[in-house]
C-alpha cells in the first residue's frame, strides 16, 4: 500500500484538451478527494461527503445514460441544455463548490504552516460556499470546521501507509498536495468561468 494521496487519481491527471474536462477522470479524482475527509476522523463532515458524492452520482449517471456525449463536463453541460430538469448541470455546480471549498481550505493548510485546520477550513468555507447556504446549513458547517483533527495529526495521516509500512516524508506529502491542489483549483475556475460565460447556472 501507499499514501493516501499516491493511491487516488491526482486532479493533476485528469486530461484536458481544447473539447474541455475529461468527465470520467475528474470523477474518479473527485471520488478521491470525498476519502480524504475520512482521514479527517470526525462524523461531523459527513454531511459534507453525503453532498459530495450525491453531486458525483448525478454527473455519472448523465455520463453513463449518453457517453457519447458527454466525454467531457463541457459537452456535458451543453447537452443537458433545453431539457427541463438540468439535473446533471446543478450537480456538476454544487459538486463544483464542494470541491471548491475544500480546495481552498487545504490551500489556506499549506500557505500558512502555522494555522490549525479548523481555521483554515472555515476560512476556506467563508470564500466559498458559505453565500450560497442557508442559516441550518451554515450551522451544520460549524459543527464540522470545529472538529477538524489537529493539523499535525493529519498530516501524519496524509503520510502514513494504511499497510503499516514506512510513512512517505511531509516534503513529499507537501509535494504532492500542492501539484493535486493546483490542478483543482485550475479545473475549478475553469468551469466557473464556462458556466458563468454560458449562464448555465441560472434557474438553480
Amino acid at each position: 500500500m501507499a499514501p493516501y494521496l499516491e493511491t487516488v487519481k491526482s486532479f493533476a491527471d485528469v486530461p484536458i484538451t481544447d473539447a474541455g474536462v475529461d468527465t470520467l477522470a475528474f470523477l474518479e479524482a473527485s471520488t478521491g478527494l470525498v476519502g480524504l475527509f475520512d482521514l479527517l476522523g470526525s462524523a461531523a463532515f459527513t454531511p459534507v461527503q453525503t453532498d459530495l458524492k450525491g453531486n458525483i452520482t448525478k454527473v455519472r449517471a448523465r455520463y453513463d445514460a449518453v457517453p457519447d456525449k458527454c466525454a467531457t463536463l463541457e459537452e456535458l453541460v451543453k447537452n443537458e441544455q433545453g431539457e427541463k430538469k438540468r439535473t446533471a448541470t446543478e450537480g456538476l455546480m454544487w459538486l463544483l463548490r464542494g470541491l471548491s471549498f475544500t480546495c481552498q481550505a487545504l490551500i489556506n493548510a499549506q500557505t500558512n504552516k502555522n494555522e490549525e485546520l479548523s481555521a483554515a477550513f472555515t476560512k476556506g468555507y467563508e470564500s466559498t460556499l458559505k453565500k450560497f447556504h442557508n442559516f441550518v446549513v451554515k450551522g451544520i458547517f460549524a459543527v464540522a470546521m470545529k472538529a477538524c483533527p489537529y493539523r499535525k495529526d493529519f498530516y501524519e495521516k496524509l503520510a502514513a501507509d494504511p499497510a503499516g509500512g514506512p510513512p512517505v516524508s511531509q516534503e513529499k506529502v507537501d509535494e504532492d498536495l500542492t501539484k493535486w491542489l493546483t490542478a483543482l483549483d485550475g479545473i475549478v475556475k475553469r468551469m466557473e468561468a464556462f458556466y458563468e460565460k454560458g449562464g448555465y447556472g441560472k434557474g438553480f
